[in-house]
């Protein structure tokens, strides 16, 4: 811990959330909040191989201005399971007060269950800049220059 305070942000639990424990940080290094799935006991759900669900989590934000919450995948189901976030990360602006859903993908050749208070993924709250353009015709030069993908691991564009 750095000695300073936590950003406080209000929060509010959706009945169907109720009885599943908040968002926490697993270990006190820990970048990211555990997000848990908000599903029915009773009614679990499937992901087929290659299927997507958007997955609740009986939660809802009201970030500061300034801050932004990102939704991360969690290592180990990408690892275990092949069951990853789809739009990564996903961007909760400071505006925005509906439920918070994680897009989940399952990218392997077997059924995944999500049943209730499943860890799906990760929240990491994180603060933000907003840009202001200076239109201008020449930009200032750098070592990079124009290099496109790939082209910051100290080979030539041309090298596989």
């Amino acid at each position: 811990m750095t000695g300073t305070a936590p950003l406080m942000v209000p929060m509010t639990r959706l009945d169907h959330g109720r009885g599943l424990p908040l968002p926490t940080y697993a270990t006190p290094g820990a970048a990211g909040l555990d997000l848990m799935a908000a599903v029915a006991a009773d009614a679990p759900v499937t992901l087929p191989p290659g299927g997507r669900a958007l997955v609740p989590t009986g939660i809802a934000l009201a970030l500061p201005i300034g801050f932004e919450a990102q939704i991360r995948p969690r290592s180990g189901l990408a690892l275990r399971h092949g069951v990853t976030v789809l739009n990564t990360p996903g961007t909760i602006d400071s505006d925005y007060r509906g439920e918070i859903g994680v897009i989940l993908i399952n990218l392997s050749d077997q059924p995944f269950v999500i049943e209730r208070g499943q860890r799906v993924a990760q929240l990491v709250v994180s603060p933000v800049v907003h840009a202001a353009w200076s239109e201008t015709n020449h930009l200032p030069t750098s070592a990079r220059g124009t290099g496109g993908f790939g082209s910051t691991g100290g080979h030539s564009q041309d090298s596989p």
